[in-house]
């Protein structure tokens, strides 16, 4: 479980999240035994994802295999995913090809991303579809209260570190799901 926040301003991005590893939704290692980062660059952008962890190592093998994509714009990050998408039922057979709920006619990633660069900040849904975004964003467990503490402080300060750090902090503070310390990268677009 995680949350996973990012934000841009004056041609400053920022992304943060927490760092608590668990072993479904009853185990929950110490930091001192286990501690995961949940966000991470490509090229020139900043990504995180919440949900299944074992997709770390999937996007990790996936993208050894290929060059370095641009993820600067929607239609690149959607053709990104969807080569990604085609990949997991190719070649990594282990996936389950199934799809959230059955009212819906689309694939599940079973996943969200977020994604931070020049270009602005994306979020990818499971169902792959791909919406920008132009200050913030938060994913994840606790990110109904990241949210909130980014819409609270965006026009207030212009230390997008500390915010972002804040937001983190808030949804590990209200939300079992989120732990551990803040991991924050940052980029100048």
């Amino acid at each position: 479980m995680s949350v996973i926040v990012a934000i841009r301003k004056d041609n400053r991005i920022v992304m943060a999240a927490d760092t608590l590893t668990t072993f479904g939704d009853s185990e929950h290692m110490p930091q001192e035994n286990a501690r995961t980062a949940k966000v991470g660059r490509i090229g020139d952008s900043l990504i995180g994802g919440a949900g299944w962890a074992v997709y770390d190592d999937i996007l990790n093998d996936f993208l050894s295999t290929r060059p370095t994509p641009d993820l600067s714009s929607s239609r690149n990050i959607f053709t990104f995913f969807l080569d990604f998408w085609r990949a997991l039922h190719e070649h990594y057979t282990f996936v389950n090809d199934q799809a959230a709920t059955t009212n819906t006619p689309f694939g599940d990633l079973d996943s969200t991303f977020l994604i931070a660069n020049s270009g602005g900040i994306f979020t990818v849904a499971s169902d792959l579809g791909v919406t920008p975004l132009n200050k913030y964003y938060a994913i994840g467990s606790g990110g109904e209260y990241a949210i909130g503490v980014l819409y609270t402080l965006y026009d207030r300060t212009d230390d997008i570190t500390s915010i972002a750090t804040d937001a983190v902090n808030a949804a590990i503070a209200m939300n079992l799901q989120c732990g551990g310390t803040v991991d924050v990268l940052q980029l100048t677009s």
